[in-house]
């Protein structure tokens, strides 16, 4: 499979499947939009486009901190954006692929676009449209699971396939956890700030949130470690358009 090839149909039907998880917790979703309201300052009436909006959930949780703002769901799925729609109101249909988003070149002042890339069969096709759609210095806030969590340091050394990695769309294989999620890709914090940069934006900076799915026992551990974002469980990068 190349970067610019289709999905397989079998991949698309697998991420139109309701039953595949589409939230990704509620701790990553609020850190993420208080970093965003504090990067769009005080000017009310911002477009902020969350495109892979899935059923909403995660906008429904970061709307109370971006009030003030338009906030507007974009999804290829149309199972995730009638889910999506009484929860966001506004929502779009369109895909990064295929001819790209039906939206006008700048016409956004932000994109969210959480836990989407390491879904990606042609990630570079996908930044260049997000860059397309934001205005000179726009904000990307953009989250992926870190390949290098503290966790997946000490399974790799056992030998353990890591966390968020997966070989297929059937069953885990080899790994801790129990649900398949489509995941195509992963990034250190160091790729992706470089895989940003590259890709025309600016003021890249990287920091950590917690996963919703660390056992009970060590989530206080997981919070620890978002201090140090290059061992945290999520990467929170944001960037700004040149």
């Amino acid at each position: 499979m190349t970067g610019t090839a289709t999905p397989p149909q079998g991949l698309r039907d697998f991420y139109e499947n309701p039953a595949v998880p589409v939230a990704s917790g509620d701790g990553r979703t609020l850190r993420q939009a208080r970093l965003l309201a504090a990067a769009l300052g005080t000017t009310p009436g911002q477009v902020i486009l969350d495109i892979g909006c899935g059923d909403g959930t995660a906008a429904a949780t970061a709307a109370p901190l971006l009030t003030g703002h338009r906030l507007i769901g974009v999804d290829w799925s149309q199972d995730a954006l009638r889910r999506a729609r009484p929860r966001m109101g506004a929502v779009v249909r369109g895909e990064l692929e295929h001819g790209g988003l039906p939206l006008a070149d700048g016409c956004a002042d932000a994109v969210l676009f959480s836990e989407i890339l390491e879904h990606l069969v042609d990630p570079d096709q996908a930044l260049d449209e997000l860059r397309r759609v934001l205005r000179p210095g726009g904000h990307l806030m953009l989250s992926t699971p870190n390949l290098a969590a503290w966790y997946n340091r000490a399974l790799l050394l056992a030998g353990v396939q890591p966390v968020f990695s997966e070989v297929s769309l059937r069953g885990i294989h080899g790994r801790p956890g129990s649900e398949v999620v489509g995941h195509l890709r992963l990034y250190t914090a160091r790729a992706l700030r470089s895989f940003l940069t590259a890709s025309g934006f600016t003021d890249v900076t990287v920091r950590g949130a917690p996963f919703h799915g660390v056992p009970r026992p060590l989530r206080l551990l997981d919070w620890a470690a978002c201090a140090v974002p290059g061992a945290s469980s999520i990467l929170l990068a944001h960037a700004r358009r040149r």
